[in-house]
């Protein structure tokens, strides 16, 4: 009996799931059908670029429709709601689609309405976010008309997607300044909610040392409750205010907001309550989440979306066969850090192990933790792989779903 394995939301996870489910169900009656709300599929990557002139937002966004392989089926619909009982997804025209299998792959959505202020968020005088293309290109042209005064970057809480992001976007307006000759007019800072600069001790101090030699303010512990565009002033919940000219600030983010009005499929803020070993929802055994949608204890980055893929599909056909599931995903994520001037740093790690020195994928690998030209090119490099290789879903010879432990030098901060 034909098959039919619905994957909600044709993003990173979505597109490389269903290519690799198709390449591997080839020649069988699987039915693979794909549903997102639009046929924008944006390099998430490309948009901290943006803003400081080194990428466009046409060159990082194509047609999610045209990144899937011949025989998946794209709908450009809204989902309303899923009847995880039923094993049915009703979209928001009413239309229902029934499935054997469900995979959520929705990513995370911004909720600016959430902070106060930030409601209009896109509308704003001195506020921005570069976390969606308009407001990348937004920015953008405040940068560019920044002549000097006080730019901070704020991330208003976690979970976010790309947590180094607000980072490397402090690196990268350093180097912008100089290049443009003011940086001497320009005050940066960098305002969390955390209590250093990373939430692992060995790369918070690499990284917070960094910030220090770049003249990068490091505001710690600051809870953001509001964001007043017309004052210049960022609120937090105790009283305290960072004063800005131009702010770049992150907004909260959630699951897709059908998670919600799905009963038992999500946490508090919408993210698909998932075993953080198989991948598998645990509202019901034919449901499974990947990327930015699953609320596992791991960042929410591309390269965890990659890493996933692979346990993620042996999955769904071990659960189409009958068979015991693979409990082998451990958290891998690996991500470039721009620092500016054409360098940048690596950090690789995973559920149990923190971002360490050595090299990465082995001992003559790229170095980690290290400023360098080569990191650079890799990021630079990585959206070619992107499209030419991680969404089609081909395999990496020597770059499996583990975390490789060669190459690491154990140190303690």
């Amino acid at each position: 009996m034909a098959q039919r394995i619905v994957i909600l939301g044709g993003g990173t996870g979505g597109t490389l799931v269903a290519n690799r489910l198709r390449k591997s169900l080839a020649g069988e009656a699987t039915e693979i059908v794909v549903v997102d709300r639009d046929d924008r599929h944006v390099y998430q990557p490309g948009l901290l670029f943006v803003p400081f002139g080194l990428a466009t937002v046409d060159e990082i966004v194509r047609s999610r429709r045209a990144q899937l392989h011949s025989g998946i089926r794209f709908i450009e619909a809204e989902v309303d709601h899923i009847e995880v009982d039923g094993d049915r997804v009703i979209l928001a025209d009413g239309t229902v689609l029934e499935y054997d299998t469900l995979v959520v792959a929705t990513g995370a959505v911004l909720q600016p309405g959430e902070t106060e202020g930030l409601a209009d968020l896109g509308h704003l005088r001195r506020v921005h976010t570069f976390y969606e293309p308009n407001g990348a290109a937004a920015l953008g042209a405040a940068l560019s008309a920044f002549e000097g005064g006080r730019l901070v970057v704020n991330m208003i809480d976690m979970p976010i997607k790309c947590p180094v992001a607000p980072l490397e976007f402090g690196f990268l307006a350093d180097w912008y300044f100089q290049e443009r000759g003011i940086r001497d007019r320009v005050e940066l800072a960098c305002v969390t909610p955390l209590d250093s600069a990373f939430t692992k001790p060995v790369a918070s101090e690499r990284i917070g040392g960094l910030l220090s030699e770049k003249g990068i303010e490091l505001v710690t512990e600051f809870n953001t409750g509001e964001v007043d565009d017309a004052g210049g002033r960022l609120v937090s919940y105790d009283g305290r205010e960072v004063a800005f000219d131009l702010a770049a600030v992150i907004p909260l983010h959630g699951g897709a907001p059908f998670i919600t009005r799905s009963p038992g499929l999500g946490d508090a803020v919408g993210f698909v309550e998932t075993d953080q070993a198989t991948l598998q929802a645990k509202v019901k055994p034919n449901i499974f989440a990947i990327g930015d949608a699953a609320g596992v204890p791991t960042s929410k980055a591309g390269s965890v979306t990659h890493f996933e893929g692979e346990v993620l599909v042996e999955n769904l056909l071990r659960h189409l066969d009958g068979q015991p599931l693979d409990a082998s995903f451990d958290g891998h994520t690996n991500c470039f850090i721009e620092t500016g001037f054409h360098k940048a740093l690596l950090i690789d790690f995973n559920y149990d192990t923190e971002p360490l020195p050595g090299h990465f994928p082995g001992i003559a690998g790229l170095p980690l933790l290290k400023e360098s030209r080569l990191n650079h090119l890799g990021k630079l490099m990585f959206q070619w792989f992107y499209w030419h290789v991680l969404l089609p879903g081909r395999d990496v010879p020597g770059l499996g779903s583990d975390m490789p432990q060669r190459g690491k030098e154990r140190v303690s901060a």
